[in-house]
């Protein structure tokens, strides 16, 4: 047993979660060796392994293959526009900052449909926890060039090869402000783990781009690409709260291709602790200051 905060705010005993309370109610219908699938079972590991009940996290999502995850986990959750999961996400944490915001996506729709918004999301340093299923192509749209392609690469929007240089989301990431910046691979399950339980811990943005390879229109970034390449930072004797260190090494890219944790600070408060109003406690728990008949008529009109 355990206890945990209720969504009254109250302190009860529940039974720890099990991966099996976090199945949803439907099945992910990516393809067969999609990387997606070892982002979706490390996330339900790392909220079992933190003791999270379902209630206590939301999984919000874009657009794209990738982002259909939020249908894949017991969890609240939202399914949103195309590169604007993270704006609904900070509306939504701002509402009830006891939730643990998950926002999940894909490489297109993060860095690129929602760019604007992620170096907003980072700059003000919103407690949430990002995790980019990073596979270098559009593969919901069948196989155009992503902003992580890499340059020269043939897809079905650059035939002859990209003449484009690619964005680097992790110096990006720890230029703009956000506080825990990691990058993982889904062929490193126990490790990912790791990587989003410390993200799920963090307050304040946490980043953690994962290379999940498209097994369909990326032949070039494979799973084999990335097992032969990937190197822990924590084997290279690496310190995460170094900043010319975290950005020399989220630049590098070549025969060896560091994943870890690259950036971590905590003296930087995250945008709900600097927010007074939400020193009574969430927003989302307080009577609503409207008349019932208008909110039900605002509740009709949005539904």
């Amino acid at each position: 047993m355990a206890t945990t905060v209720d969504q009254a705010g109250a302190n009860t005993e529940r039974a720890k979660p099990t991966i099996k309370d976090l199945k949803g109610r439907a099945d992910p219908d990516w393809c067969p060796g999609c990387g997606d699938f070892g982002v979706l079972a490390a996330l339900k590991q790392a909220i079992v392994e933190l003791g999270l009940q379902p209630y206590e996290v939301m999984t919000i999502s874009g657009i794209g293959c990738s982002s259909n995850l939020p249908g894949y986990i017991n969890t609240y959750g939202m399914h949103t526009l195309h590169g604007r999961a993270l704006a609904v996400a900070t509306g939504a944490q701002l509402a009830n900052h006891r939730l643990k915001i998950v926002v999940t996506g894909g490489d297109g729709d993060g860095y690129g449909i929602g760019g604007n918004h992620f170096v907003h999301s980072m700059r003000r340093n919103v407690d949430l926890t990002y995790i980019v299923m990073n596979n270098q192509v559009y593969g919901l749209t069948t196989g155009q060039l992503s902003p992580t392609s890499i340059k020269g690469m043939n897809t079905k929007s650059t035939p002859f090869g990209s003449v484009e240089n690619p964005i680097n989301p992790i110096p990006l990431a720890i230029a703009a402000g956000a506080t825990y910046v990691a990058r993982g691979f889904t062929g490193q399950q126990k490790h990912l783990v790791e990587l989003i339980k410390g993200g799920l811990s963090h307050k304040g943005f946490a980043l953690i781009d994962t290379f999940s390879p498209c097994v369909t229109y990326n032949h070039d970034n494979s799973h084999e690409f990335f097992k032969q390449r990937t190197r822990k930072l924590e084997e290279l004797g690496h310190d995460p709260t170094d900043f010319h260190a975290a950005m020399a090494q989220g630049s590098a890219w070549g025969e060896v291709i560091p994943i870890g944790l690259f950036w971590r600070r905590q003296d930087l408060p995250a945008l709900d602790q600097l927010e007074p109003v939400l020193n009574g406690g969430p927003l989302a728990h307080r009577p609503l200051g409207v008349a019932p008949d208008v909110a039900q008529a605002l509740i009709n009109e949005l539904m």
